[in-house]
């Protein structure tokens, strides 16, 4: 008996992009990539934006959001106005892989993004709004920049979008956006807020910038993404990975594959030994400057690299096609963070290979990324993989059943003190620079700096 496609539950089948009221070349260029019908909060999102509603959409990750709020932006856009619409993400990899998507789903239409992020070169971001920039795509530090030095001009803006909403209003963008928002002088311009999770104090919060009218929608379909991806767990020591890694890579030959890492020193670690074993790797972290990760994104996407080993910056903005396996050395310490990974293959409607290596203890992890996925996720047995030697660390911690503390080896890898790790944002040269005698703190320093007077409150 034929299988049921996963897939076709997701889509709202009662009706077609053409019922939702979207302009003719928008439906025109859903039809040639072979979308016709939306997807369950695509078909509930987009006739409140057409009516010029100011809608909060709540929906699983994977369930086509940007085209929930891309599509009818689309359809109303004016190609002789530049930046009536503003869409701030909270990552400078999610700016890049929304423009993109955008400039997809409007590829029949005269409709141009343009984005605006920090790292890249301000002159080329005024050229391309002065070359398209109907559409600006941004993260809120370099869109207050460009506009408080009368680069950016707020004055046309139609659309507001606040990707990913919950994490735009956290406390370390709350202060821009109600700055941004404040700055758009049309007061009857429409709000648009999209998220996968969203807790009270975020929602009431959300609708403080807002009409009173605004309209919340939920979702409970699945996910796009996980119904594409055939997803496995391969249950391994931490000391056995990298060697389980490798054989995967040489023995199952993924045409190309993005190894998850939890850590940038992992990463390089990572990189570095698949590199030692003759797999033509690179890495893409946090550590590498702007420039840097563009140049290895390009060798990525020509096909010039057959192994990415990643952090999670690279999760929410890595838009290749032709990724066919997506590894997780590490789980994710935030499950929804799993979604965004695997997402990253099973692009252009074609099917994804996850796998992901799970250590004795991460039962309960990998329970909340099932939880999350909404996917039983199951056992990948390797017969053919033979466990190393316990090291003889692990062996002394059994035995006395003291746990050693590990010293950091690298600034990755230290303690962060109530929150803050003071040698974030730096780096290894100019650390060096501040600290020649190596002694790099892990704590910061007491307020007073040692005064015997008491601070004026």
């Amino acid at each position: 008996m034929a299988q049921a496609d996963p897939t076709q539950e997701l889509f709202d089948k009662s009706v077609t992009f053409a019922d939702l009221g979207l302009s003719g070349p928008v439906v025109e260029g859903l039809t040639a990539t072979g979308f016709s019908h939306p997807t369950g909060i695509q078909a509930a999102l987009i006739p409140p934006i057409m009516a010029g509603k100011d809608v909060i959409g709540q929906a699983k990750t994977g369930t086509g959001k940007t085209a929930a709020f891309g599509l009818p932006i689309l359809s109303q856009a004016d190609s002789e106005v530049r930046g009536q619409a503003l869409v701030l993400t909270p990552t400078r990899e999610l700016a890049n892989q929304v423009a993109a998507e955008l400039d997809n789903l409007g590829r029949a239409t005269h409709i141009r993004t343009s984005v605006i992020i920090g790292g890249e070169s301000s002159r080329d971001q005024q050229k391309s709004l002065a070359e398209g920039g109907h559409l600006v795509v941004g993260t809120p530090g370099r869109v207050m920049d460009l506009h408080s030095r009368g680069q950016l001009s707020f004055n046309d803006i139609r659309f507001i979008v606040l990707d990913e909403v919950d994490r735009m209003l956290d406390i370390g963008f709350r202060e821009d956006i109600r700055r941004i928002l404040k700055s758009v002088p049309n007061p009857d311009r429409q709000t648009i807020f999209v998220s996968a999770t969203m807790d009270v104090q975020i929602e009431r919060l959300a609708r403080s910038f807002m009409k009173p009218d605004a309209e919340k929608i939920t979702t409970v379909s699945g996910s796009l993404t996980v119904a594409m991806v055939d997803q496995k767990y391969l249950s391994v020591e931490n000391w056995d990975k990298r060697s389980l890694l490798l054989m995967l890579i040489k023995r199952e030959k993924p045409d190309t594959s993005v190894v998850f890492c939890r850590t940038k020193a992992t990463v390089a670690k990572v990189r570095s030994y698949l590199q030692d074993k003759g797999v033509n790797a690179a890495e893409l972290h946090g550590n590498l400057d702007q420039s840097r990760r563009n140049k290895v994104m390009a060798r990525f996407r020509d096909e010039g690299i057959d192994v990415l080993v990643a952090s999670d910056v690279a999760a929410r903005g890595l838009d290749v096609d032709h990724i066919t396996h997506v590894i997780n050395y590490d789980l994710p310490e935030d499950p929804e963070n799993y979604i965004h990974r695997i997402g990253r293959t099973a692009r252009a409607g074609r099917k994804g290979i996850a796998w992901t290596f799970v250590t004795p203890e991460q039962g309960q992890m990998l329970s909340e990324v099932e939880k999350m996925s909404g996917a039983l996720i199951e056992k990948m047995e390797y017969p053919d993989f033979k466990p190393g030697p316990i090291p003889r660390g692990v062996l002394e911690e059994r035995a006395t059943g003291v746990k050693k503390r590990e010293k950091p080896r690298d600034l990755s890898d230290r303690a962060t003190v109530g929150g803050v790790n003071p040698a974030d944002g730096y780096s290894d040269a100019e650390l060096k620079a501040m600290f020649p005698d190596g002694k790099i703190p892990t704590t910061l320093p007491p307020k007073t700096l040692g005064s015997k007077f008491k601070r004026r409150r």
